[in-house]
């Protein structure tokens, strides 16, 4: 379940630094809450779906690994990010 082009193009204008920014912590972060969401919701119906499941817990391991990163360089920024994001951590 990759996302559409147009909610990619959005999503990068939204949280990069530049245009065509994509391999910011903050955009890669966005992406993959956005994928994080989806997957939540397509599980939400498909109760027993285990291999999206456990794509969904390597996402969530990826966003947290990147979280880490972030906050380790620049705290300002993650607090930022988490913000915008309405990420709990």
């Amino acid at each position: 379940m990759s996302l559409d082009t147009d909610i990619k193009k959005s999503i990068i204008a939204e949280y990069g630094t530049k245009e065509g920014d994509t391999g910011s912590p903050e955009v890669q972060i966005a992406m993959l809450t956005k994928r994080i969401a989806d997957l939540t919701e397509h599980l939400k119906t498909h109760k027993h779906d285990h291999h999206s499941r456990r794509g969904l817990l390597l996402l969530v391991g990826k966003r947290r690994r990147l979280l880490k990163y972030l906050q380790a360089t620049d705290i300002e920024r993650y607090r930022a990010l988490i913000e915008r994001l309405g990420i709990r951590r």
